[in-house]
């Protein structure tokens, strides 16, 4: 995009009229659909040629000229910026955590009841679910990068308000808003599947994961440690000036890549596409079926983790049930070199099987040991931390082939399924361990592991149905050729054509780690 300009969708408005199926995943390409597209560019252009929005976007969208996009050179994905990714995917999903540790502070801060001051990680978990299901699909849409500075600079700075007031009324609603925008790290991961190389997009995904899982280890960590030591506020005040560095940072390295619809999508037709590719794609629901009952184990354990630990035989105070963070920490670091030497050679479906291996053996040996040894949870947390994630990155190493163009709704699909779960997980297990105890709620995740053991057996990774093993049970991935899959960045906005008039991607290089 030219320098000032209010983006266009010029260029490629022949591509768009002759390629709308491809870019409206899901969509159909009867009358009506073209109509609908052909109102939406009427609208687009309306938006581009008036003044007040062209200075808009002159200002939000101001790029420094070594992030501009450039289709003959463009730029390279390289491990530097994947890094970059995953600490800004850390610091800013440890938002919705940092009060987990604290509530009972809060509460008397604020003078409220411990019930009251519960309603601060349910609000928060209620728009970050809202964030993802109405904002991270419209990357499908805007050029990534001054989609994620705005709702990063948004984030900032109305966290402003929750390290000032004294209103828990106020405080509440706050939470909620900037829960809504934190879903950045959401938008960076659909972007990490279109710009690495299929034979490393494990290994990319993997390092933005961990980030992501470190954020929630880390928060809840810090949190109780700052507190303990200073105040409260402190850990507010920590993450608002993070988050102003990651906005930074992202300002000065993050490049300005093309949209990847760039015809443009109507929105509730774009929302309602997210539940035709459920219908439309096996992969999809098989990833998002595992994904929910995986996410259910991990908050399940946590959860009822403090509950153990508090109690006798162990009676341990806050900070030393906090110093188990550590073992997930240690966990998770090993995940990028996990996934280069087994996610980036295997199917997706083979690590999602050795991923719940783990899991499952590691929550056996927690679940009936863990009254009489702490080294069942502690082995637990190892193993559960680290099937979990490595699940997790085969499954979206495998989602993110389905829909080139529509990467932003598939991740979507994906984590409200996770969301989902996380939140069944957290129900169920409080309420087993109220009934039976930490073996109870142990036996649920037992069988939650062998559910998703079941889902992944019941096709074959090469069976393109919903059920069966046609196909055979071949683990290693056959996509590593010298064919390239489709991308969402290049030339004609985000693609290059061939002579035989198809799609494929531009090459974007990514530094071996």
């Amino acid at each position: 995009m030219a320098e000032g300009k209010f983006p266009t969708s010029a260029a490629p408005v022949a591509n768009a009229e002759s390629g709308q199926k491809a870019l409206e995943a899901g969509e159909d390409s009867s009358g009506s659909t073209l109509t609908s597209s052909n109102e939406n560019k009427r609208r687009f252009a309306q938006i581009r040629d008036n003044d007040v929005a062209q200075r808009i976007w002159r200002i939000v969208s101001w790029t420094p000229k070594r992030c501009r996009w450039d289709p003959e050179s463009p730029p390279k994905f390289s491990m530097g910026l994947n890094l970059l990714f995953g600490f800004a995917a850390a610091f800013t999903v440890a938002n919705l955590y940092y009060n987990h540790p604290i509530l009972n502070i809060l509460a008397v801060e604020f003078n409220v009841s411990n019930e009251q001051a519960a309603q601060i990680p349910t609000v928060m978990q209620g728009g970050y679910a809202a964030g993802l299901l109405f904002l991270c699909p419209l990357g499908d849409i805007f050029r990534r990068r001054a989609f994620v500075l705005i709702l990063i600079f948004f984030t900032a700075t109305m966290w402003l308000g929750l390290c000032l007031t004294n209103s828990f009324s106020v405080f509440l609603a706050i939470s909620f808003i900037t829960a809504v925008s934190t879903v950045t790290p959401q938008l960076m991961l659909p972007l990490v599947g279109d710009l690495a190389p299929p034979n490393r997009r494990a290994t990319a995904l993997s390092i933005v994961v961990s980030g992501l899982l470190l954020g929630m280890l880390i928060a809840r960590l810090l949190s109780g440690i700052l507190t303990q030591y200073t105040s409260w506020r402190s850990i507010y005040w920590f993450s608002f000036g993070v988050q102003y560095l990651i906005l930074i940072l992202l300002f000065f390295f993050m490049p300005d890549y093309p949209s990847t619809n760039p015809g443009g999508i109507n929105y509730f037709r774009m929302l309602f596409s997210i539940l035709k590719m459920v219908f439309k794609h096996p992969v999809l629901v098989q990833a998002c079926l595992v994904g929910f009952l995986t996410s259910s184990i991990f908050t399940n354990y946590w959860t009822t983790l403090t509950f153990l630990l508090s109690s006798p035989p162990y009676s341990y105070d806050s900070v030393i049930i906090g110093l188990f963070a550590l073992i997930g920490i240690v966990a998770i670091c090993v995940g990028p070199f996990y996934s280069r030497a087994v996610i980036d050679r295997f199917v997706p479906v083979f690590s999602v099987i050795l991923g719940l291996t783990y899991c499952l053996i590691g929550t056996i040996i927690g679940t009936y040991t863990g009254k009489h040894t702490v080294a069942g949870p502690i082995i637990q947390a190892f193993a559960i931390d680290i099937g979990i994630q490595s699940s997790q990155i085969a499954n979206r190493s495998g989602i993110f082939a389905i829909e080139p163009k529509a990467r932003n709704r598939v991740n979507t699909a994906y984590m409200l399924s996770v969301f989902c779960g996380q939140l069944m997980g957290t129900a169920v297990g409080n309420r087993l361990y109220a009934k039976g105890g930490w073996i109870l709620s142990g036996s649920a995740s037992v069988g939650f592991i062998c559910g998703a053991l079941l889902i992944c057996f019941a096709k074959s990774p090469w069976n393109p149905g919903w059920i069966g093993w046609k196909g055979g049970w071949g683990i290693r991935r056959r996509d590593l050729g010298p064919k390239k899959e489709e991308s969402g960045v290049g030339k004609e906005g985000g693609r290059k054509i061939d002579s035989g008039n198809n799609i494929r991607p531009l090459e974007i290089g990514f530094a071996s780690p």
